[in-house]
């Protein structure tokens, strides 16, 4: 032990530290457990099997009675369409294309024949929640891969299987039954291999490539494509109130519960930035506590310290002890804040497991936590610093 600290730590408050300490480890512990809860509900939203959306939001236009006796097509026109994109809360849209011919699926097994008929549309490929191996369409090699909602599964399965006695089917078994898809229109009519080659948790449709749609409109459409009378939104923030105020005003229709459980994610980033700024208040006000107490420490000492200058000490000797002090304190109090957010988030790692919901990993709230007491630190001893020099 130096004699110079010998010296200067007669005047130091314990209590003064010990407060500061714990002020900033109760504002540390809150900013890094509301960001690592916050972490993991993020990765959970990136599933789409989870009791909360991501963002993307399918709508479409309320039916009258009135307007679907008459045969009136509820569709989005050029200009609504351009108007939603106009929208803050509006990262992309795209458009469901209908096709514009007739559809027939037949299939064979046992040597016996099925046949229905059916609807395809598509959305651009960045839409799509799921992306299966030998999705696209090449003309020279025609081939059409279909995805189809997993409700459509559930359905016959739970459904109509289990009601007439028939075998229910899984998503592998359907994969492999090979279709043949019928399309006719403008005085043609085609036939073409089909497989179903994923399930979609996000499209509630019978999808097929955008690029294959754009082909087979041309080709055999024999009517005018109509405007989307369905859009699908990526957006900033599912929950924010501008959404349901924007759709209300339009008569909009959102599919599903997609805006019910997008206001509980926006509900919970905005829990999760009011509980990090009350933590970073905290851990502001403990810095100005440590700087006000280094501040009043070294008026007691100035008399000590003005020795010290005289004996040929230099004021970054002097401030050597205090920053010391500093870093040791600030230490702990990561240490501590960080065991403490660990042990915080056992509390709900437990509840995410059984939700089958991955967490996140910790390492970058650890370094978040790492830069907020790096740059305290550094800023402290900055503070010590000047104040020295000042009184040297």
């Amino acid at each position: 032990m130096s004699l110079v600290w010998k010296l200067l730590r007669r005047n130091i408050s314990a209590g003064q530290l010990v407060g500061y300490a714990l002020a900033n480890l109760v504002g540390l512990t809150i900013v890094l457990t509301a960001i690592q809860f916050y972490r993991d509900i993020s990765t959970a939203l990136d599933d789409e099997d989870t009791f909360v959306t991501k963002d993307y939001i399918i709508i479409s236009k309320k039916v009258s009675s009135l307007g679907g006796l008459l045969g009136k097509k509820v569709t989005f026109s050029k200009g609504e369409v351009e108007n939603l994109k106009a929208q803050k809360w509006v990262r992309k849209t795209g458009a469901f294309t209908a096709a514009g011919f007739n559809v027939a699926a037949s299939l064979e097994m046992g040597g016996r024949g099925v046949s229905t008929w059916m609807f395809f549309e598509s959305v651009p490929d960045e839409f799509f929640d799921v992306k299966p191996k030998g999705w696209g369409f090449d003309p020279s090699r025609p081939r059409i891969p279909i995805i189809i909602s997993k409700d459509y599964l559930s359905l016959y399965n739970f459904g109509f299987a289990a009601s007439r006695g028939m075998p229910q089917i899984s998503e592998s078994m359907v994969g492999m039954i090979p279709l043949t898809i019928s399309l006719s229109g403008n005085g043609k009519q085609e036939y073409f291999p089909a497989k179903v080659v994923g399930f979609s948790s996000r499209l509630n449709t019978i999808a097929v490539p955008q690029s294959f749609m754009e082909w087979a409109n041309e080709r055999f459409a024999d009517r005018p494509i109509p405007d989307p009378s369905r859009l699908i939104i990526e957006v900033n923030s599912p929950g924010d109130p501008a959404i349901d105020q924007y759709f209300a005003g339009r008569g909009y229709e959102v599919a599903g519960d997609r805006l019910n459980n997008g206001k509980m994610a926006y509900f919970l980033s905005v829990m999760t930035g009011i509980v990090v700024t009350v933590g970073v208040i905290i851990s502001l006000l403990a810095f100005f506590i440590l700087i006000l107490s280094l501040y009043l420490l070294l008026q007691k000492n100035r008399d000590k310290l003005r020795d010290l200058m005289l004996l040929g000490y230099t004021p970054r000797q002097v401030a050597a002890n205090y920053r010391n002090i500093v870093v040791i304190i600030n230490i702990l109090v990561l240490a501590l804040s960080v065991a403490l957010m660990l042990l915080g988030r056992t509390f709900w790692s437990s509840a995410f497991e059984e939700m089958e919901m991955d967490l996140a990993s910790t390492w970058p709230t650890i370094l978040i936590g790492f830069a907020i007491m790096a740059t305290i630190t550094v800023c402290s001893i900055y503070a010590i610093s000047r104040k020295i020099t000042r009184l040297f």
